[in-house]
């Protein structure tokens, strides 16, 4: 009886050694994964991370400030110094800071729109998804508050929904394409840093906001009501873009770092003293880029 019980635990123990030597020969032929802390486990892959700080091409959608409007000349787009997606060395456009001057022109894309309000976005993006870029970026909103009158600005739930949809239009066909969103600037501080210049209010009479520059020299209590209006306007569409981004993993918005950002005479067109100048647009890049390439994103 001993003997038998001998023999049967030296045939268990010699079956237990053979499935041992089976795993490690089936690890060496990489069917499967060594024990946890042994020496032929494999390190476990890094997650690729969410946000790419090093996009490699680039799509930008958006208004008059993306179009280097009256930066180079009067009442024109000047896109060589667009703060997205310009050539000018000056500028140093985010394209160019990210993808080189030749990567810059290869890949990048300007679709923004000199007029354009919130409602066009989506037809923009779906332009933009066309040329399948890993970055999009966003700069809209200033001509929705920039209307005939304060009444006429686009209404904050209208605007919600106009920008929820040009950020449905990219997710359809691009779910990992990365968005930068910039907010509105602080159009109430363009108007006090340009109404001092005679030339450029001649060229705000020629249409350019005026629910925020009509009657340019008036401190009234009708003028100051109108522009605290389109000031209170500006800065609920700021909470909305900050807002639908956030839902999105793959969007930044730039912290309302545009819209604080203090614009001096040095950053506006001489043409208009509103619009940003070639300093401006170059601030602006500056700004885009900060956000981009940031660790984290702005809180």
């Amino acid at each position: 009886m001993r003997n038998r019980s001998h023999r049967w635990r030296a045939a268990l123990a010699a079956t237990a050694a053979a499935a041992l030597l089976g795993t490690a020969a089936c690890d060496a032929d990489g069917g499967s994964s060594a024990p946890s802390g042994t020496a032929g486990a494999r390190p476990s892959p890094r997650p690729t991370p969410v946000w790419d700080r090093s996009p490699d091409s680039m799509a930008a959608v958006g208004d008059s400030i993306t179009r280097g409007f009256d930066a180079c000349s009067v009442l024109s787009d000047c896109p060589e110094v667009s703060w997205a997606t310009g050539s000018d060395p000056g500028v140093g456009s985010l394209a160019v800071r990210l993808l080189g001057t030749a990567g810059a022109a290869e890949r990048s894309w300007n679709y923004a729109v000199t007029g354009a309000r919130m409602a066009d976005l989506p037809g923009q993006m779906e332009r933009a998804v066309a040329r399948k870029p890993e970055l999009v970026t966003v700069m809209a909103g200033a001509n929705d508050a920039c209307r005939s009158s304060a009444s006429a600005m686009t209404p904050v739930a209208d605007f919600r929904a106009e920008f929820q949809e040009a950020m449905d239009t990219l997710r359809r066909a691009l779910p990992r394409t990365q968005v930068y969103v910039s907010s509105v600037p602080d159009l109430k501080r363009l108007w006090s840093q340009g109404r001092g210049n005679p030339l450029g209010k001649q060229v705000w009479k020629l249409g350019i906001c005026p629910s925020m520059l009509g009657d340019a020299d008036s401190l009234g209590s009708a003028a100051t009501l109108r522009r605290g209006q389109v000031q209170d306007r500006v800065k609920a569409y700021n909470q909305v873009l900050r807002e639908v981004c956030a839902k999105d993993r793959r969007c930044r918005f730039d912290g309302n770092a545009v819209f604080d950002y203090r614009f001096g005479t040095d950053q506006l067109s001489h043409w208009d003293w509103f619009h940003p100048s070639r300093d401006g647009q170059a601030r602006l890049a500056e700004i885009a880029y900060r956000t981009v390439t940031a660790r984290n994103p702005v809180t």
